[in-house]
């Protein structure tokens, strides 16, 4: 099994993402988690992952209001996905998010 980890930054504010609404979906579409990030801008409760794509899904809009940002009806940003792929059954995937209202980055960090 793999294991996961994210870590959401606010770039906006220079700070962790506290309080982001993550979900996790495996092949087909299949639910497998929700959760939210810690005061550090981490999920330390993600599932371990078998081999296969999966999608993560980040509720920055809910969080960005929620920090008092005033967003457009709708926001530009709302849900971030991330579809990602796990291919070494043994591996480490970190999942890191920097984001902002109107931007975000992500990559496979370590």
């Amino acid at each position: 099994m793999s294991t996961l980890s994210t870590h959401v930054l606010d770039t906006a504010h220079g700070c962790p993402a506290a309080g982001v609404k993550i979900r996790l979906f495996g092949e087909g579409d299949t639910w497998m988690f929700d959760g939210f990030t810690n005061a550090d801008g981490r999920c330390p409760s993600l599932p371990e992952l078998q081999g296969g794509p999966y999608r993560m899904e980040f509720f920055v809009g809910q969080y960005f209001r929620a920090k008092g940002v005033e967003l457009p009806d709708p926001p530009f940003l709302d849900v971030v996905p991330v579809e990602f792929g796990v291919a070494d059954r043994a591996g480490h995937y970190h999942v890191p998010l920097l984001v902002s209202p109107y931007g975000y980055s992500t990559y496979r960090g370590s």
